[in-house]
C-alpha cells in the first residue's frame, strides 16, 4: 500500500516556506496531502475555505497534492485519510522541541503515525504566516513572502490596492 503523506498546518496564509516544504515532500511521498486546519483561536484572516482555496491554485501542478480543510485532531484526519506520515516544517529550536512533543503524542494516539520534520530551505527559514499578516498589515512589500497567487488576495484582505516595491 503507497504511503500517504499530510503536511498539516493553518496556512493563514501559505507562505513561500510552506511551499517549499510542500514541493519537498511531494517530491518524497506518492500521495501528500495539505491538511488546512480550521483554528479560531489563531484568529484567522481568511475562511478555511479561502485558505484551501488559496493552496489549490499554488499546487495546482503537483499531480500528487491534495488539498483538504479539517478541524478537530490531526489524528483523527490521519486515520480517516489513511495517512501514516506527517510532515512537520520546524524553523527553530523551539519549533523542534514543541514538534517532537506533538510527534510523541500523535503517535501514542496512533500508532500507525510517524512524523518527518522538514527544515525549511535557508531563504525560508525567517518566514511565518503571522510575520506575513504583520508586514502585510504594516504595508511592507509582500511579493517574496508568499506564492504569486497569494499577492493579491493578500493585499486586499488588508485593503491595500496593489504590490509596494522596494
Amino acid at each position: 500500500m503507497p504511503v500517504i503523506a499530510a503536511y498539516s498546518g493553518t496556512f493563514d496564509p501559505i507562505t513561500l516556506g510552506h511551499y517549499d516544504i510542500i514541493k519537498r515532500a511531494s517530491r518524497m511521498f506518492p500521495k501528500l496531502i495539505v491538511a488546512v486546519g480550521h483554528n479560531l483561536a489563531k484568529n484567522p484572516k481568511f475562511t478555511l475555505e479561502e485558505r484551501v482555496e488559496l493552496i489549490q491554485s499554488v499546487v495546482k501542478h503537483l499531480k500528487n497534492v491534495e488539498v483538504i480543510g479539517f478541524s478537530g485532531l490531526v489524528v483523527d484526519f490521519a486515520h480517516e485519510h489513511k495517512v501514516t506520515v506527517l510532515v512537520r516544517g520546524v524553523r527553530t529550536t523551539g519549533d523542534f522541541d514543541y514538534e517532537k512533543q506533538m510527534a510523541v503524542m500523535n503517535r501514542d494516539l496512533y500508532p500507525d503515525l510517524d512524523t518527518v520534520i522538514m527544515n525549511p530551505s535557508p531563504e525560508y527559514a525567517h518566514l511565518s504566516s503571522s510575520l506575513v499578516r504583520e508586514l502585510t498589515g504594516l504595508g511592507a512589500p509582500v511579493a517574496k513572502l508568499v506564492p504569486k497567487e497569494v499577492v493579491p488576495v493578500l493585499l486586499e484582505r488588508f485593503g491595500r490596492k496593489k504590490p509596494r516595491k522596494r
